[in-house]
């Protein structure tokens, strides 16, 4: 699968998963925005490093003008915009408990970040994407969607509404040419998980093992395939879709 000549934005790309695709969009030849409140310039190091052309925004997915910026800064230094992967989310930072000692602070930020900021995004990007006549879209979701997490019922309604709007804006956009999907993954092996698990991480772990049919640890490599897969021209005619990416726990 190759990006040469592609212009992809990953949102969420400071760490973890949405450092991992900007890496590899970026080994395949794709100039890539990394985007994220926190500072890119890690991943943008690693882009340059290995001779691949990047610019780091630093976007609220939540604020309208923010993604606007996002995008009018991708086509101003690469000229258009052919791939989005709504990576960025509330998740390492948030508290989990009881349904209904949930904090509702917590619960609007989950639903804003989670939710609205791939509706922001997308409204940034979509014209240009008509403006090429073709365009993928990949919301990261979550196999909290399908499975239901106990104690995060904030994270687990965001990322099953991160499924509806997929499916919602593959069929308002397919008549552009412009493809919307969703890949939902299991537990990963990241920052993220680590400071949502605190000293239970090991534990949590080796209860998601034992739902899974393959029995080993995601990284965030193995994430990357599914995601690649979405956005090239191996997918031409698959859109509305939710692959799930969780060793085989959910089947759909």
């Amino acid at each position: 699968m190759k990006f040469e000549g592609k212009v992809v934005i990953v949102t969420g790309a400071a760490r973890g998963l949405g450092q991992e695709y900007a890496r590899q969009f970026a080994r395949r030849g794709a100039k890539v925005v990394v985007s994220d409140l926190r500072d890119c310039q890690e991943t943008l190091g690693i882009i340059e490093s290995e001779g691949a052309s990047g610019l780091a925004v630093k976007t609220d997915v939540t604020d309208a003008t923010s993604a606007a910026s996002m995008a009018s800064a991708a086509i101003d230094a690469f000229g258009g915009i052919d791939v989005l992967i709504n990576n960025a989310a509330l998740y390492g930072s948030l508290k989990f408990a009881p349904f209904d000692q949930l904090d509702e602070a917590e619960w609007d930020a989950t639903m804003n970040v989670n939710v609205k900021g791939i509706w922001q995004c997308c409204k940034a990007v979509v014209p240009a994407m008509k403006a090429r006549g073709a365009g993928s879209i990949v919301n990261i979701s979550s196999l909290a969607a399908t499975y239901g997490m106990p104690n995060g019922l904030h994270y687990t309604t965001s990322k099953a509404a991160v499924i509806g709007a997929t499916r919602g804006l593959a069929r308002e956009l397919g008549r552009y040419n412009i493809r919307v999907n969703a890949v939902a993954p299991n537990v990963v092996n990241t920052e993220a998980t680590s400071e949502v698990f605190g000293d239970k991480r090991d534990k949590i772990i080796d209860v998601t093992l034992s739902q899974q049919a393959i029995r080993k640890p995601l990284q965030p490599g193995d994430i990357v395939g599914a995601v690649l897969f979405l956005c090239s021209d191996h997918s031409s005619a698959t859109t509305g879709q939710t692959i799930m990416v969780d060793g085989g726990t959910v089947f759909l």
